[in-house]
């Protein structure tokens, strides 16, 4: 499918883009987030520097998600000392995505009050973990690394370097357009095996490819990668198709079907009355304050409240005849 036939179907915004660089196989996804990013930045209404790293945090979950086969919920967590004292993003399978952050406000701002924004300054020591949950029937698979990087996209590549020896560039780009509305943006490139690439013809033997070949046109990608702009990756001036053409047009690529990404938290009223009933007299009498039990999601800030009378015909209905 050519890259015009990918975005006619699938708009410039809101997507997670999977292609390939020939001849080797690069593997690559692309991320564009509007509508989304912009919602929960919005909701949350976080000091900036907060907003452009959890940004960051939300587009490379996107990004890393694109790479695996799943069904169910892929996450990124970040902990640390810093100002910054945790950062989640995670997203499903079905391209639901949500997000949010802890942090002390005043020390976060006072941090990055020069426009610096960087990992040691905000977030400090600490680390990231990449998590995918598959339900009760699965075991979980995690990859936990210390944050070793000036930035989230240093990170991830220590990350691949350390945990999964893959060899990964990533361009990352977050800000607000000229309308005031948030957007962010994302390159991704992977190399794969030198007997990756394109699968050969019917009846003809995979090519042998020449070595130095193979890490010329790695570091040519990645060149071309860093060349793009915080505009180009995060802009509305430049589609996503003409971007990947200017960059990868001489090499050769190939476009898979774009995903769609939307904004939707998980939770709800169902979720949070089966927590509540599974929860001890006592454990609900620490949670009550002035007659009241107060639960409010940490992703979209929806919100409840349980007085005692309904909180009692709750366990009631849960109690054993």
């Amino acid at each position: 499918m050519s890259l015009a036939d990918i975005f006619a179907e699938s708009g410039h915004d809101d997507l997670l883009l999977p292609f390939q660089v020939n001849p080797f196989g690069l593997r690559g996804r692309m991320v564009r987030l509007n509508s989304a990013v912009n919602t929960i930045l919005s909701r949350h209404d976080y000091p900036e520097p907060v907003s452009l790293l959890l940004g960051e945090v939300m587009t490379i979950a996107v990004c890393l998600a694109g790479a695996l086969k799943y069904e169910g919920v892929f996450s990124l967590q970040i902990k640390g000392d810093g100002p910054i004292r945790s950062m989640v993003a995670d997203i499903t399978s079905e391209g639901h995505l949500r997000g949010y952050a802890a942090f002390d406000a005043e020390a976060a701002t006072a941090a990055a009050e020069d426009g610096e924004v960087t990992v040691p300054r905000l977030i400090g020591g600490g680390y990231i973990a990449f998590t995918v949950d598959q339900g009760e029937d699965t075991e979980r698979y995690q990859g936990i690394v210390p944050l070793s990087g000036h930035t989230l996209a240093e990170c991830t590549h220590a990350y691949f370097r350390q945990s999964e020896q893959l060899e990964t560039g990533l361009n990352i780009a977050v800000r607000k357009d000229e309308f005031d509305v948030w957007r962010a943006g994302a390159l991704m490139l992977q190399r794969m095996p030198l007997d990756g690439g394109d699968a050969p013809e019917p009846g003809k033997a995979r090519p042998v490819h020449d070595l130095d070949a193979y890490e010329d046109a790695w570091r040519t990608a990645m060149v071309m990668l860093s060349s793009a702009s915080a505009d180009e990756l995060a802009g509305t001036r430049v589609a996503p198709d003409r971007l990947l053409f200017r960059l990868f047009h001489e090499s050769g690529i190939v476009a898979y079907p774009a995903q769609p990404v939307v904004e939707q938290c998980r939770c709800s009223q169902d979720r949070v009355e089966t927590v509540l009933k599974s929860l001890s007299p006592e454990e609900v009498k620490e949670m009550t304050v002035d007659g009241l039990v107060s639960v409010t999601c940490e992703f979209c800030k929806s919100h409840w409240e349980y007085d005692e009378p309904t909180l009692a015909r709750m366990r009631e209905d849960t109690a054993p005849n």
